[in-house]
């Protein structure tokens, strides 16, 4: 080597060695900078506004026993506990619903930001907060303060911040109703597609066809009052003739459903954005059950739920339990810790709320699903035919203009954009009908008087009617609403705010330009259906002989209480049904038997489909084709469960996706032309896809086949095919291999790989599917498991995905995933105390 170039090697390796030693400098000053954002776990600290000391302590899992001598004071400590551990997590909660993400995310964000800014929701908010009563208020203030207070007494802004180089804003009161919103937005239909669905199938194919393809009632249905219905006639050939078809589809479907087209546009997964979309095969809802004390070991009534959400990382749950002294019973007289009694509540809070959302008070405890009742409607605009801006509204000489509202968008290192949309005195445009006339989107979401606080007053109810009665003033988004009381009661009601109709039904659009069908309010609280085992004095209520409750988002009643609940989009019944028997032989249950169900992945809906693979490969089948031998080999050792090491299950479940996709595309392809909007795999199709399968109608095969045992042979050569493309061996394609729960970051599509391995989870095979009461997909499930009796609470149970804390340098960021991760039995109630924080005045 000569001297000449020795010597540019030294000058390239002192460069490298500066270059590298500046990369340590930095990464280690971020490090430490992450470091400094750790919450506080120990000693004391000040909260300005407290009226008396509060002390957090918290367990070796890092779930906090908050203890006051006011609920006020409790709230404030509640915010700064959530800011310290959560804050970003409570920012994106407040930004997706208000249309405010692209100030974080950039242009990227911008797709979401632009359908979520349709709705208004930050100044629905505000009038939200103006019309609060004052004790909700005061709560609300508290922790606002609370929060920003937690905020600031971090050593540097939580960490996402520094990645995106920004600061975070404080905390407004009219934050924690945009998280309320927000959760709207994640478990109701914002533009009505459910609707959309039935309508364009209305258009396109007729009424028949929609009371056979799309019912609301069907054989299998497990409603708490025992109703169900026939299969419908089928559509004639009249109506629907594939033979007739002038284009008929090809055999296979190469669209896939779309679940939220409007909100959630295909542009945001190619961003870098970081909030893919909602998994495609997720089922929006949970699991609630309940028996009566008659039936349990204890004497109580008992209590399950397991509420199905995206996972993520954090959790959206933080367990928390509060205890605070109960006000003097002599007024104005001063609490003595010796004598007072106390009000202790346990279970999950949402960060940015100020209290429980599920859990137990010591006399009741209650859970939620998802009530998939009608909350909206599709109004078909009458414009005038000379100026199609005006149209007619009943109470209205003159005809209304169509109102243009514009949004301006803030874009994080950009130039902010504007948005507009149309607007009525119904609601926005949200589309157009197959006579190019605008169809308004009506919902519950959009009034004022849909959202408050009265839920949280769960926290001072004592009996299943105390409870009942506050689940009827409730402002949530419309839930199942489960509750069970320590003298052994349960009841099913729906909390939140629900339309009252008049003149139609709600479920396929309609025009309200006459003022024979409107909505004439929301419901008063007699109006609400009540399933109880203890008279609420409710009108519309039916007494439980059984002493045995059950939600799974199916529906839940028939007769005049559906049509006062009418149709959202019900899930199909079959989990419903598959709780509701484990449920019956149950006697001198313990919390053990219930987490038994929860955890339940016997594959009963799929039974039959199995028996129908085997038929469809008979000794003639199998000798055209050598691998129809090995699949049906394979699926004759069937274990009927959805567990890891199942092939079986696998393969029968990918044939009956096969069947779905070589049947249902041919005969809606005058729907799926029209746009994503129309979704049939949302329909409740599995019924008629029987009777058709038994019928054999030669006007509904598919062209593409002389028959319809040669579409299902077909599609038994599919899931050959199908596992073949991904070079797996047949008897290898086990249902671990398609099951693998991923818990990601938000940060996880926007970060390089090294970095999101600290933030993510790692990958896991989990047992579970849509249709067992094990709920579980590769990013949707469970968002935990809860099991109490009130009163009993120590024997209660609970476990949930991911750890309490956002923070990935915290010791609680992953603590109790592996335990929810392998269904085990983990205490209700915080532990042991691991860590104790002071919170002074």
């Amino acid at each position: 080597m000569t001297p000449a170039v020795a010597k540019r090697f030294r000058l390239l390796a002192s460069a490298l060695s500066v270059l590298l030693l500046i990369g340590s400098l930095a990464a280690g000053g971020f490090y430490f900078r992450v470091r400094a954002s750790l919450p506080r776990l120990d000693g004391a600290t000040t909260v300005t506004g407290l009226g008396a000391p509060v002390t957090i302590e918290r367990d070796a899992q890092g779930v906090p026993t908050l203890r006051g001598q006011t609920r006020a004071d409790l709230s404030r400590a509640l915010g700064w506990l959530h800011a310290q551990e959560r804050f970003f997590q409570m920012d994106l909660l407040r930004r997706s619903s208000a249309g405010e993400l692209a100030e974080l995310f950039g242009k990227a964000a911008l797709p979401r930001d632009r359908a979520t800014r349709m709705h208004g929701f930050r100044k629905l908010a505000q009038r939200v907060l103006a019309q609060l009563p004052p004790a909700e208020r005061t709560q609300l203030d508290a922790y606002t303060a609370g929060v920003n207070a937690g905020l600031a007494a971090l050593g540097d802004k939580p960490f996402e911040y520094l990645v995106l180089r920004t600061t975070p804003q404080p905390w407004r009161p009219e934050d924690s109703i945009l998280v309320v919103y927000a959760m709207t937005l994640d478990l109701q239909d914002e533009v009505g597609l459910h609707e959309q669905t039935l309508m364009t199938l209305r258009d396109k194919l007729g009424d028949e066809a929609v009371a056979f393809f799309a019912p609301a009632l069907t054989p299998a249905d497990a409603a708490l009052d025992g109703t169900t219905a026939p299969v419908a006639p089928l559509p004639g050939p009249q109506l629907i003739d594939l033979r007739k078809r002038p284009k008929p589809l090809s055999s296979r479907d190469p669209r896939l459903p779309v679940n939220a087209p409007s909100a959630f546009p295909a542009s945001d997964v190619a961003s870098r954005f970081p909030f893919p979309l909602r998994d495609p095969e997720a089922v929006l809802g949970s699991n609630a059950f309940a028996l009566s004390g008659a039936h349990t070991a204890s004497g109580a009534a008992l209590i399950a739920n397991d509420p199905h959400l995206d996972h993520g990382v954090p959790n959206i749950w933080f367990r928390a339990s509060l205890e605070w002294a109960a006000p003097p019973a002599v007024p104005d007289s001063q609490p003595s810790a010796l004598n007072t009694p106390l009000h202790r509540i346990t279970g999950v809070t949402l960060p940015g709320i100020f209290a429980v959302v599920i859990g137990s008070n010591g006399h009741i405890a209650w859970g939620l699903t998802v009530a998939n009742a009608d909350i909206g409607d599709l109004i078909v605009l009458q414009v005038n035919a000379i100026s199609p801006r005006l149209y007619t509204a009943p109470g209205h000489d003159e005809l209304l203009e169509i109102e243009k509202r514009r949004e301006t968008i803030l874009v994080k290192d950009s130039d902010a954009v504007t948005a507009d949309y149309e607007w009525t005195i119904w609601g926005p445009i949200v589309t157009k009908n197959e006579k190019k006339r605008p169809v308004i989107h009506r919902w519950t979401a959009h009034e004022p008087a849909a959202t408050n606080f009265t839920f949280f007053g769960l926290e001072d109810a004592t009996t299943v009617p105390a409870a009942v009665a506050i689940a009827h003033r409730s402002g949530i988004p419309a839930q199942n609403f489960l509750v069970a009381d320590r003298a052994g009661d349960i009841a099913w009601t729906v909390a939140g705010a629900l339309p009252r109709r008049v003149g139609y039904d709600g479920r396929v659009p309609t025009n309200w330009s006459f003022g024979d069908r409107r909505w004439d309010g929301f419901l008063a609280p007699d109006d609400y259906p009540v399933v109880t085992t203890k008279p609420t004095g409710n009108p519309a209520e039916i007494l439980s002989s059984s002493g045995r409750l059950w939600s799974a988002n199916q529906r839940q009643i028939g007769g005049p209480s559906l049509a006062t609940l009418g149709d959202g989009g019900y899930a199909r019944p079959a989990r419903a049904a598959q709780i509701r028997d484990a449920l019956t032989p149950l006697e001198r249950a313990t919390p053990k038997d219930l987490l038994a169900i929860q955890l339940d992945d016997r594959a009963l809906f799929l039974a039959p489909w199995q028996k129908l693979l085997v038929e469809t490969l008979t000794p003639t089948a199998t000798a055209e084709k050598k691998s129809r031998t090995e699949l049906r080999g394979l699926v004759e050792n069937w274990a009927g469960r959805a567990s890891l090491d199942s092939v079986s299950y696998r393969l029968v479940r990918d044939f009956r996706e096969a069947v779905y996709r070589r049947i249902f595309p041919a005969i809606f392809d005058p729907c799926i032309d029209t746009g994503p909007a129309f979704n049939w795999r949302k329909l409740h199709l599995e019924s008629a896809l029987w009777r058709m399968l038994h019928e054999k109608p030669a006007h509904l095969l598919n062209p593409a086949f002389p028959t319809w045992d040669a579409v299902l042979a077909a599609a038994a050569d599919d899931v050959v095919t199908s596992i073949e493309k991904s070079s797996t061996p047949l008897a290898r394609a086990t249902w671990s291999q398609q099951n693998v729960l991923r818990v990601r970051h938000p940060f996880s599509l926007s970060l390089p790989a090294f970095l999101t391995r600290w933030l993510n989870f790692p990958a896991t095979a989990l047992p579970g599917d849509h249709d067992v009461p094990r709920v579980q997909s590769p990013r949707h499930g469970a968002s935990m498991r809860m099991v109490v009796s009130p009163g009993r609470e120590a024997e209660g149970l609970y476990h949930m995905p991911g750890g309490q804390s956002g923070h990935p340098l915290s010791p609680f960021y992953r603590a109790g995933h592996e335990s929810w991760e392998r269904g085990d039995p983990t205490p209700f109630l915080p532990g042991k105390t691991a860590h104790t924080l002071t919170l002074t005045p």
